[in-house]
Parts: structure tokens; sequence; C-alpha cells
């Protein structure tokens, strides 16, 4: 048995080589017929083109509503999460130094999930039912966080 004895056994195709010239079976035009935008290099195809035709997301109706973009979003952290943290003083940089936020994500919520047992005075942006009872009940505080002023309010304000 030596090297040029070996058979592929499946597994991994080669890919073609195109335009390698004629002997290749893929030389000339390589597969891409004669002429047009499609023989031409950097062709790209958006998704949804349909060759001139008016394409079928124009042709269906728009319907509802989408809140998507005036949406508010929140970072969430469970009741469970804080009683990793060293401090008995849970705000926002609390949060960041222990790693469960995000120092430039906007709102922070509170969640219910997990137990507490140590005191903890807790500030934060919104609390869910369970996550405030939790709290209160090991015998800490939560205290909502004042919402932040944008530069632009500050200014019509005066």
């Amino acid at each position: 048995m030596r090297l040029h004895n070996l058979i592929k056994s499946g597994g991994r195709k080669d890919r073609k080589r195109v335009g390698r010239g004629e002997g290749g079976g893929r030389g000339k035009t390589s597969g891409r017929g004669h002429k047009g935008q499609r023989s031409r290099s950097g062709f790209g195809l958006r998704p949804g083109f349909e060759s001139g035709h008016v394409p079928l997301y124009r042709k269906l109706p728009k319907r509802g509503f989408s809140n998507f973009n005036f949406r508010t979003e929140y970072s969430v952290v469970n009741v469970g999460d804080l009683e990793r943290v060293e401090a008995t003083e849970i705000d926002r940089n609390a949060l960041v130094k222990a790693g469960l936020v995000r120092s430039s994500s906007g709102l922070i919520k509170i969640l219910g999930e997990g137990e507490i047992s140590k005191a903890l005075t807790v500030t934060a942006d919104k609390f869910s039912g369970s996550a405030k009872e939790k709290i209160e009940k090991a015998g800490g505080t939560v205290v909502l966080a004042k919402p932040v002023e944008s530069e632009e309010a500050k200014e019509d304000s005066e």
C-alpha cells in the first residue's frame, strides 16, 4: 500500500474550481451564461427580489401596529442573584461591579426568581410584586430610582 493507492472514501467533496480553462469543465463563462447582470462580478440578489416584478412584500397589505420602536427595555436581575452582591445597599453601581448589569444598560428591573436571606436596601427602576415581597420579607427595603432627566427635557423646562 502506497499513498497513491489510497482511495478517497467520501465525507468531504472538493469544491468546484471555476474559471480554470475549458478542460476543467467550468471554463469560459464559468457557468454564468452570457452577459447580463448575473454574469458580472459583485452581483448580489437581495432577499425578496423578483426580477423586476412587484415583490410579494409590496403586494401584501400592511396591517397592525408594532410597538417595537417605542418599547421600554429593562436589564433584568433576579432576587436570587442579589445574594451574590457584597454590598448591603444595592444600586446600579453595585450591580455593575458584581457583573449583573452592564454599565451602559438603561433601566433596571428586579424580578422575584430565587430566594434572599439577608436584609438589603435595593434601588432600581422597577420591581415585580414577588421581588418586592421577598426583599421586604428578608428585612430589606425597596427604593424606586428617580427617573433620569434627559438634557433636552432640562433645556425645555428652563
